[in-house]
């Protein structure tokens, strides 16, 4: 058996269960069963859409005086507190009951955070679902680097965590902000239906090396296609600037939410200062609200995105993440359908009829499990990652900004 009739037979098993789906539906309907609308709701995002402030250790955070704190975040409006609650397997102490109480008292939201790795991924969340047992409003989930091409991992976890918090609980997560520089992580895994409900990427310009509107930009342009609010991370450490700051303030009011920081333990009195003072919109700025663009040849975790609403929409393919001829002609044909020039590129207006449908949910897990369970050879159990999972990164554009 070749390895391209391998990987093939995999994908195939994989969907199995989709296409069985899709076969039973309403030909005539089938468009509109799936073209409904997102299941996230504003309860499910509203700790995430105010001025926040994200707490790595409390004790490092005005000495870790609560009454400090909250003195702190109310002089700055702020008005969640992302305070982190566990480090991979392992829950974090100062993440307790009594802890969030005393901030719940004071009028504040408090949600969770935990860095994960992904060698462990049911373990890890079970440690996550301790912060909802703790009090948390939310739950954030900071998946870095070790996630890139883990899509079985990033399954396997997310699933067993919306298992123990349930569906409706909110669930953000931290990634990268330039979605095309990490073409093997796993948004659509992440981002998918029934996973996060909010996309809280970590915007750090200064880092980064680029302006403010510069890095908003880019940051909604690659993430706007996974249909999940977003709540962009700024940067208080390696002192910005108060330019900078109060730009990032202004431009969030242009895209119509609030900014959170990283980090309490670093952010400067000056800072604070300017955390606290009032501004306007940048005037004469319209949001960005273009979508990527993918074409024929083009790789990666998008494609992959782009294949799953395809295969919802009706059209037999493969989730490869490889835009290929076979994913090219369903991009033509589904252009056509809907009065769109028939060009076979993803832009914005084709991306725009594509978001209104829900997309498959490909369960990446279930490469182990049915290899386990059947006593399969590895030549022919389903594949734990897309084709495009392999690709490296471009750059970690996030390097540096902390240590787990």
């Amino acid at each position: 058996m070749t390895s391209t009739f391998r990987r093939r037979f995999g994908l195939m098993l994989l969907l199995l269960p989709v296409l069985f789906t899709l076969s039973q539906s309403d030909p005539g309907k089938a468009h509109a069963g799936l073209t409904i609308p997102s299941t996230t709701t504003r309860a499910a995002t509203a700790p995430f859409n105010k001025a926040a402030m994200w707490i790595w250790y409390i004790d490092d955070s005005n000495g870790g005086n609560i009454g400090s704190i909250i003195r702190q975040a109310r002089r700055a409006h702020i008005g969640t507190l992302y305070i982190k609650s566990g480090d991979g397997v392992d829950a974090w102490s100062q993440f307790n009951r009594p802890v969030v109480r005393r901030f719940h008292r004071a009028g504040l939201k408090v949600c969770g955070w935990q860095y994960i790795y992904g060698r462990r991924p049911i373990a890890e969340a079970k440690i996550s679902a301790v912060a909802k047992r703790r009090g948390a409003d939310c739950f954030v989930i900071d998946a870095e680097s070790e996630f890139e091409g883990a899509y079985a991992a990033a399954d396997w976890y997310i699933r067993s965590l919306r298992q123990r918090v349930g569906r409706r609980f909110p669930i953000g997560l931290a990634g990268f902000p330039y979605a095309n520089y990490h073409p093997g992580y796993p948004y659509s895994v992440f981002l998918g239906p029934g996973a996060a409900n909010a996309n809280v990427p970590q915007v750090y310009w200064h880092t980064i090396g680029d302006s403010v509107r510069t890095a908003l930009e880019i940051t909604w342009e690659q993430n706007s296609i996974y249909k999940r609010p977003i709540f962009p991370v700024g940067q208080t450490y390696e002192d910005p600037g108060a330019r900078e700051l109060l730009a990032y303030r202004r431009f969030m009011l242009n895209y119509g939410t609030r900014p959170s920081w990283w980090s309490w333990q670093e952010t400067s009195p000056a800072e604070w200062k300017i955390l606290a003072r009032p501004v306007s919109r940048v005037s004469g700025y319209r949001a960005y609200s273009g979508h990527v663009t993918l074409e024929k040849g083009d790789r990666g975790d998008q494609v992959l995105w782009l294949q799953q609403h395809l295969i919802a929409a009706g059209y037999s393919m493969e989730p490869t993440g490889i835009f290929s001829r076979s994913t090219y002609k369903a991009v033509r044909r589904f252009q056509a359908r809907r009065g769109l020039p028939g060009d076979g590129v993803v832009g914005t207006r084709t991306w725009n009829r594509l978001m209104r449908i829900r997309p498959v949910r490909v369960r990446w897990s279930a490469a182990h499990r049915r290899h386990k369970a059947a006593g399969a050879s590895a030549s022919s159990a389903p594949l734990s990652a897309p084709l495009s999972a392999d690709l490296p990164p471009v750059r970690n554009e996030i390097a540096g900004a902390k240590h787990p």
